[in-house]
């Protein structure tokens, strides 16, 4: 039991009240969709769910008409009521409650009270939040499709009632400290935005050609140096670099010639490039099919799942910049030795999650053996290009290609024919290792913020409900 719940820890000239004594309650209902009297010109604001997001409701996306309230489950409520939400998925782990600045119906979902003549409709709705985890723990219902309150329960929970001078001065003070955290906390939502911003920002540049000096620029001040992996093509700093479009047609060559499928050889499509940006000197533009030995995707018979074996991952696990493996299926090693006849995840490969948040993007790190469904696609890119690929994937440029390539189902898609033409920057190979390095060390910096910004903001939060339960204790 909570600090707040406990008995005999009332201040002198509290008392305690059930919920269904501190004011008459309402129902809500649904006026029929079918009838379009009820709905056609309505001009009183219709309350569900999705309206409770704020502490004060003043108006509501959907209107109903005089009609509807008369011929429907619906209630009207006065300003001065208090709306709480009693069955939602959200009561999981929230419990939505707002004051009512003007008349409104509501559904079913809603439940609404207005309070007695003693006790004030701000302090019951803080009430409401400092019992919040109290009411969801004791409350709701188990075994349920949809997350709801056990009204007979919820009714005989009881809350403190402070004399109502108090009442206002507990109500003052807590506004007073709230408008000094919620500054807080505003200050840190804008950095989180300026460092999303700058992420993007340092992205947008590494695949602009902004970020690191060009090898073209180098070449031309003298401080070039020899090309990687160019066998006995060894340059001196002196001599050209190998551009992107010379690398592009290197990749093409040895694609051709390691070509071990069925059926003629079939060249990848090159890219369109009447609608894209003009590049840096030696760079050039490439499909993802065209740097690519493979782009498919993951398993599209439901795997076999079992408790502990071959990590299954699907497009949640994958996110930007890195794998997250905190919520993981797993398959037996006969389902993964089958699976594997197709596809097999190796080191440097790529992930696209190719379903519902379609476009995040990592590297396959060393030492980490899974395989995947059909949520999450596989390119395996040529000359090591892996973590280029996966910047380039995360950038604005290909971001902008991705979401208009999707398609919208009963969620978001993009499949394997429109990711083969995306449309790739091509920089020359050194020069995408020098861009993969200072992206990741600006990047690090950004993710340390991140968390610190995160840790504040989660303190926030536990501040908060100490400020209530020491309201709500006597001790504020």
């Amino acid at each position: 039991m909570s600090a707040l719940l406990q008995k005999g820890k009332l201040p002198r000239g509290w008392t305690r009240i059930r919920m269904g004594e501190v004011g008459r309650w309402f129902g809500g209902g649904t006026p029929s969709k079918a009838n379009p009297r009820f709905w056609t010109g309505g001009n009183i604001p219709w309350v569900s769910p999705k309206d409770m997001k704020s502490a004060l409701i003043t108006d509501a996306q959907d209107h109903i008409t005089e009609d509807a309230v008369a011929q429907s489950a619906t209630n009207l409520v006065e300003a001065g009521s208090i709306l709480i939400v009693v069955r939602s998925g959200i009561l999981q782990h929230t419990l939505p409650v707002a004051v009512v600045q003007r008349q409104v119906a509501l559904n079913q979902d809603l439940k609404a009270v207005k309070p007695r003549e003693n006790i004030r409709s701000d302090y019951l709705a803080l009430a409401l939040k400092a019992f919040e985890r109290d009411i969801l723990h004791t409350c709701t219902k188990t075994g349920t499709t949809v997350q709801s309150l056990e009204l007979p329960v919820f009714l005989r929970f009881e809350i403190p009632v402070a004399p109502l001078p108090e009442q206002r001065r507990i109500v003052a003070e807590i506004e007073k400290q709230f408008t000094r955290l919620e500054a807080g906390v505003a200050a840190l939502r804008r950095v989180q935005a300026n460092l999303k911003r700058y992420r993007a920002a340092v992205l947008k540049a590494a695949c602009e050609g902004r970020l690191v000096p060009t090898e073209a620029e180098l070449n031309k001040s003298g401080s070039g140096v020899p090309p990687l992996g160019l066998g006995k093509k060894r340059q001196d700093a002196a001599s050209t670099f190998e551009t992107g479009e010379a690398l592009l047609a290197r990749i093409l060559t040895e694609r051709r010639q390691n070509w071990q499928g069925r059926g003629q050889y079939k060249e990848p499509a090159a890219p369109d490039t009447a609608d894209l940006p003009s590049l840096p000197e030696g760079w050039a533009w490439s499909t993802a099919d065209q740097f690519t030995s493979v782009i498919t995707d993951g398993e599209h018979i439901t795997p076999e799942r079992s408790d502990s074996g071959i990590l299954l991952l699907s497009a949640r696990n994958v996110l930007d910049g890195r794998i997250a493996l905190e919520d993981v299926d797993y398959v037996p090693q006969r389902e993964y030795d089958r699976i594997a006849k197709r596809l097999v995840v190796v080191p440097g490969d790529v992930l696209l999650s190719c379903s519902g948040s379609v476009g995040r993007s990592a590297v396959v790190p060393e030492g980490l053996l899974f395989t995947l469904v059909r949520s999450v696609a596989v390119l395996k890119p040529l000359a090591a290009m892996g973590k280029y690929l996966s910047i380039a994937l995360r950038s604005p440029l290909l971001k902008r290609q991705i979401t208009s390539k999707q398609t919208q189902t009963a969620q978001a898609n993009i499949f394997q024919g429109k990711i083969k033409v995306l449309c790739v920057p091509l920089p020359p190979i050194t020069e995408q290792t020098r861009i993969v390095a200072e992206v990741e060390r600006r990047l690090s910096v950004v993710e340390e913020l991140e968390m610190v910004v995160s840790a504040n903001l989660q303190r926030a939060t536990r501040l908060r409900q100490a400020i209530l339960q020491k309201a709500f204790t006597g001790k504020l």
